[in-house]
């Protein structure tokens, strides 16, 4: 079609551009004129392709069409008007003068918010949806035929300028070229605008912006942030005009101690803390502001309002003042209009607006290699020379931020103050759950309370879903490169292991994990994870595949690893931080997002972790933890439809249930790490003392609780009494006690719950005739400890020998000697296949039932023998795909094959 494109800015720009390259002739682009010697980016793009580009400064003249415009518009012969954004009124002799009339584009869902500030009153009246209209244009104000829409949820935090980077603008774009493509192809619809529900607000200028203190705190906040950034919500205080920036209801944890500010006609005072400003609404509850514009036009952390600006100034060294100047000519090819840009120079001031604002971040950053850069960062620094000592802070990274609020629970263990967070993480923040529902989490050395942890609910999942999908699609995560993102897993890493220590001492505490064990297996091998993934973060890549010609042409078709988006990741209580790094470690490793939900019983060194994500500065939203429920946080994420992946380490019920959730959802990927009845098979002519040493670690290594441990051991008939008494004999002299003392080596079982199931295991075992030959009790003092334990004499039929305990209970069968075959056919008798063992001097032995054994990993010689490179996975009912090695980043990747002809 012949298209009349008429507007301004970078969203008509944008329009126009995806015309063209969906093949539409632009026969005419009509903008606005020059301001201040800068040309818009709708009519630049134009006139680069020859496009005729007219800049009107007016259309009418007294209600009445100016007849030459009218003719320089008419001459293009357009067959449809395009308004992607447009601020000036175009009189009906253009309107329906193609034969397609004309379309335009407006941020609301209409009949709501009409009129010239609509995204303003979206976020003003609190609307839990938003979204744009693209209308046929008559000659009312946004009443036209509908053509089409599309809706978008408003986070609680949204503003004027996140909500239209976020959705608005990109999504706007696809819209506006979506409507011109049913158009040309006849489907485009024309539905009546309802009257029912249609409002109208003015336009918001900086006059009417003042804050009425009569009402709410929320009210409040969606005043504060329906104007931010223009016109900016002001009140007076201090003698002066303040304008608030950056508002939040997200205060929990917030102590209000500090500063008062009185504000006049406020309910109360406000507080500045270290946080920011805190106000309060007539109905006393609060909402924080971290920014704040003074009368002269600076704009300081909110924080800072009483002891001012940062007086210090940095001396810069020969490399950033070079640096400084190229930044300075940037800022001249910005602002034409100044003759000479210097230090007091001000941005905003000098004419600059807030495309300038896009353009100068993008440009320093093209200039600073990637340097972290925001269009906050300009507001919060708008003169030059402010604006250099920013970017200098930032290079040399002294630009610390505000820390983060948290609520930690403290605790004196182990020689140690434990400062534990014990609240949701969501979007870099810990929050309190919906409703402020918590339950306790118990240390089962002793079965008292640690702490009261946030409970997740479905709401809270779906906004830690939205953060990661925002931070995946927007945010910083997804624009670092490669080697970046590996330099801060390594600086995750890193962070974890100065604080090993602590972590070992959460897990001993809420999960009964031994001291020592936890210090290297638990702690030990997570900080290993993510250092040996960090260094898979630069190495991802797709490949070239030779394929047939199309002669004459010839083709290239190549492959791209891409990240799939936001993962949930759903961990299990044995392992708290080592199942949550065994995934985590490869998902983000390969560019995705995350939201974890740690076992309900074990949360605290999840949330630990969360903090220490921060410090390492992975970006907010990137990492999200939510302590809850499996049938409400893990439910709501298998069936939410923007998580794209789950990962799930847990039982073979639950697993069949998630992977039934995720097929009816939305067809997610997913990886099963599920139960087993792992066997290990110990022929006669093995190192026997290796064997019984191999053996008992193979049952009683971290209490049992280990989901590759041996659940049946075959030992051959002529060293069985042998191998039996000596398993006894070691199993006496194992200390049961504290997870503390250094010379415990079996600590509590996790929970209560858990401890009742092995009880009932035990009993079971007896009724049916095995032979209990230790333990099989609880032990008699406080806590959930079980005897370490042996059954022998146990046959193929019976409950132990096929059923999974998860605990410390060895169940010991007999084969005949020399009749490989049938040992091998009982031990796959199962439908688990996590793990299995063989212990034998004979190699061709050895080679011959690692092969014939139905387990994704087999152990020779050894047992428990996992390592951060080599993968690990189970077959049948145990699941599949891989945690570990490089095998665990294709279930966070999918593959793109894209091919040229040329």
């Amino acid at each position: 079609m012949k298209i009349a494109v008429i507007g301004q800015s970078l969203f008509g720009q944008e329009v126009y551009c995806h015309l063209r390259k969906e093949g539409h002739e632009v026969v005419g682009v009509f903008t606005v004129p020059d301001k201040d010697g800068k040309a818009d980016p709708l009519g630049l793009e134009a006139k680069k392709d020859g496009v005729p580009v007219f800049k009107i400064p007016r259309w009418r003249v007294k209600g009445q069409a100016l007849p030459d415009v009218v003719a320089k518009y008419q001459a293009l012969g357009a067959e449809l008007n395009v308004l992607p954004f447009c601020s000036q009124f175009i009189p009906m002799e253009v309107i329906n003068a193609p034969c397609h009339g004309s379309i335009i584009y407006h941020p609301s869902l209409l009949p709501r918010h009409r009129g010239a500030s609509a995204i303003n009153w979206t976020l003003i009246h609190g609307d839990k949806k938003g979204g744009f209209t693209i209308f046929w244009a008559d000659d009312g104000l946004d009443t036209g035929d509908l053509l089409l829409q599309k809706e978008c949820e408003i986070l609680p935090d949204d503003t004027v300028s996140t909500l239209y980077n976020r959705f608005l603008f990109p999504e706007g774009i696809k819209g506006m070229v979506q409507a011109v493509r049913l158009i040309a192809e006849g489907k485009a619809p024309r539905l009546p605008q309802p009257e029912e529900g249609a409002t109208y607000e003015g336009i918001q200028k900086k006059e009417t912006a003042k804050i009425n203190w009569e009402q709410s705190a929320e009210a409040i906040h969606n005043w504060i942030r329906g104007n931010d950034k223009v016109p900016g919500a002001w009140t007076e205080a201090c003698g002066q005009k303040l304008t608030f920036f950056n508002s939040t209801l997200n205060t929990a944890g917030l102590v209000p101690e500090g500063e008062a500010l009185p504000i006049p006609g406020a309910h109360q005072p406000g507080i500045v803390t270290k946080a920011g400003l805190i106000l309060f609404g007539n109905d006393d509850r609060m909402l924080l502001v971290k920014n704040i514009q003074l009368e002269d036009g600076r704009m300081i952390p909110a924080s800072r309002f009483f002891s001012g600006a940062d007086s210090s100034v940095l001396e810069l060294t020969e490399a950033e003042l070079v640096m400084a100047e190229t930044v300075r000519s940037a800022w001249k090819r910005i602002l034409p209009s100044v003759l000479e840009v210097e230090d007091s120079t001000d941005f905003f001031k000098s004419g600059a607006a807030s495309v300038d604002v896009v353009r100068l971040v993008e440009e320093v950053k093209e200039l600073c290699d990637g340097l972290e850069l925001e269009n906050e960062d300009v507001y919060m620094a708008t003169t030059f020379g402010d604006f250099i000592q920013l970017l200098v802070k930032k290079l040399r990274g002294d630009n610390k931020e505000s820390e983060c609020i948290i609520d930690y629970v403290e605790k004196v263990v182990n020689k140690l103050t434990l400062r534990m967070p014990h609240q949701l993480f969501i979007g870099g923040l810990f929050v309190d759950a919906e409703g402020a529902k918590t339950y306790e989490t118990i240390n089962p050395t002793d079965g008292s309370v640690i702490c009261q942890v946030s409970l997740a609910q479905v709401s809270d999942v779906d906004k830690a879903v939205a953060a990661a999908k925002d931070a995946f699609e927007n945010g910083l995560w997804g624009k670092i490169s490669a080697r970046d993102r590996g330099r801060l897993l390594y600086r995750l890493a890193d962070l974890m292991e100065q604080h090993q220590e602590e972590l070992a001492t959460i897990e001993a505490l809420d999960a009964g994990a031994v001291y020592t064990l936890a210090l290297k297996t638990h702690v030990g091998m997570s900080i290993q994870t993510f250092r040996y993934f960090a260094g898979w973060c630069d190495k991802i890549q797709g490949s070239t595949i030779p394929i047939n010609q199309a002669r004459p042409n010839r083709n290239l078709t190549l492959t791209r690893k891409e990240p799939i988006g936001v993962c949930g990741i759903v961990i299990p209580w044995n392992y708290p931080l080592m199942m949550l790094s065994w995934k985590t470690a490869a998902c983000l490793a390969a560019g995705n997002t995350v939201v974890i939900k740690p076992a309900q019983v074990t949360p605290l060194t999840a949330l630990k972790f969360a903090e220490l994500t921060l410090k390492a500065g992975i970006p907010k939203g990137v990492v999200n933890i939510l302590p809850g429920s499996g049938s409400l946080v893990g439910q709501r994420l298998s069936d939410h439809p923007d998580v794209r992946k789950i990962g799930f380490t847990g039982s073979t019920e639950v697993g069949k249930h998630i992977m039934k959730s995720c097929a009816l959802s939305n067809v997610k990927k997913v990886s099963l790490e599920l139960g087993g009845k792992s066997p290990l098979i110990i022929f006669a002519d093995c190192d026997l003392s290796k064997a019984v040493q191999m053996g008992m670690s193979s049952v009683f290594f971290n209490k049992g609780e280990n989901c590759i441990a041996a659940g049946r051991l075959f030992i051959e008939d002529s060293i069985h009494d042998h191998f039996v008494q000596k398993v006894v004999e070691e199993v006496k002299r194992m200390k049961i006690g504290n997870p503390l003392d250094r010379d415990t080596n079996h600590g509590p079982q996790n929970h209560q719950a858990h401890l009742r199931k092995l009880i009932e295991y035990c009993q079971r075992g007896v009724e049916e005739g095995a032979t209990l030959v230790c333990g099989g009790s609880q032990v008699p003092r406080p806590g959930f400890f079980f005897e370490p334990t042996v059954f022998t004499d146990v046959e193929d039929h019976m409950f132990i020998a096929k059923e999974e305990s998860f605990g410390p209970i060895m169940i010991i069968s007999r084969f005949a000697d020399g009749d490989v075959d049938t040992v091998l056919s009982r031990a796959n008798a199962t439908e688990f296949g996590l793990a299995s063992g063989v212990f034998t001097r004979d190699i061709n032995k050895a080679l011959y039932v690692s092969d014939k054994l139905g387990a994704g990993t087999v152990f020779v010689n050894t047992y428990n023998k996992t390592d951060v490179a080599a993968p690990f996975g189970g077959f049948k009912q145990s699941g599949f795909g891989k945690d570990l090695g490089e095998e665990a980043l294709n279930e966070y990747l999918r593959v793109k094959t894209i091919t040229f002809e040329y």
